[in-house]
């Protein structure tokens, strides 16, 4: 699929302008709420499902429904990003009114970094056909440590990229405002909350690999790849906000992500078998297929817990109450 530099220019203008208008909107920093969240969450999901239809009748169902395959297996990985942003801010005690201001930042740099990584990755599968094998078995076998490794987690101020910060630019352990960088008895130093940006940058990068590996087993066209997931890591934040306080009840979801990640290894190997590429409705029934079962076994063996994990207390309005 071959797309125009002014479609790409109208492209970044356009997410250019959604991201504007929502940092308008939290400029003062304040708490948000569910229900801003999940308002929100719904209209980034409603941008990409809206993009997949303008797609659907600019290059026809085939190239709308790869998008749609790319999106949503984007969209379901970036669910444990959220796992891990809530351990970074709880780590770090980030006060919830700060918090959207790094999620925004941090989906700036996903957005460059990810940019990157979709032309350097399509290139090398369209160039040398054997990175497809590398690529796809590095999916299995970060499949496999998801599923079975998914709780081994590093402590974030160990994280390389942080300690090269503090080690780098001099830095004030603690909180001023909302400020990245402030003055301490005359001196320009980094705050802790860039600090905690740096952890989720960080963690994002990491995370960049394993997505666009995934997506590229989808399609190698950089234009729908970037598109599927710029609108998915769009709505990351609100997501974020929307999900912090249920993600303990996620407790298998990690086995369906470990799936999906797999599923995507052996599609890109097989795409360069005399199998070849997988139809795409197969690979969209088998993303909707997983995430489902995965979320719903997930609630049902949480059922009758609270959003901590911890076992719901009796109600005192229910019959035989005290």
């Amino acid at each position: 699929m071959t797309v125009s530099w002014w479609v790409w220019a109208l492209l970044m203008l356009a997410i250019a302008a959604m991201l504007a208008i929502d940092l308008f909107l939290h400029r003062d920093n304040h708490v948000i709420g569910f229900r801003e969240a999940a308002i929100w969450s719904g209209i980034w999901i409603a941008a990409g499902l809206l993009f997949g239809v303008v797609l659907w009748a600019w290059q026809g169902g085939e190239v709308a429904g790869t998008y749609y395959a790319g999106y949503l297996i984007e969209k379901a990985l970036s669910i444990d990003n959220v796992f891990v942003f809530a351990l970074i801010f709880s780590y770090f005690a980030v006060p919830a009114a700060f918090q959207h201001k790094v999620l925004f930042w941090g989906v700036i740099g996903a957005l460059a970094f990810r940019l990157v990584f979709i032309f350097v990755g399509a290139e090398l599968l369209e160039t040398f056909f054997w990175t497809a094998y590398v690529f796809g078995a590095f999916l299995i076998y970060t499949g496999y440590k998801m599923a079975f490794q998914h709780g081994e987690q590093t402590l974030p101020d160990r994280n390389p990229a942080v300690r090269l910060v503090r080690r780098v630019i001099p830095t004030d352990p603690a909180y001023h405002g909302d400020k990245f960088f402030t003055r301490v008895n005359g001196k320009r130093v980094a705050t802790l909350l860039f600090v905690v940006l740096i952890a989720v940058e960080a963690t994002d990068l990491i995370f960049a690999i394993d997505s666009v590996a995934a997506i590229l087993a989808i399609t190698t066209s950089t234009f729908i790849v970037w598109t599927a997931n710029a609108f998915a890591i769009l709505g990351l934040r609100s997501l974020y906000f929307c999900l912090a306080g249920l993600l303990r009840r996620f407790v298998h979801l990690h086995y369906g992500l470990a799936v999906l990640l797999v599923f995507a290894g052996v599609k890109l190997i097989l795409s360069e078998t005399p199998v070849g590429k997988l139809p795409i409705p197969v690979t969209l029934g088998v993303i909707v297929a997983t995430i489902t079962v995965s979320i719903v076994s997930s609630l049902r063996s949480t059922r009758g817990t609270t959003i901590d994990g911890a076992p719901a207390e009796p109600s005192t309005n229910a019959p035989g109450g005290r």
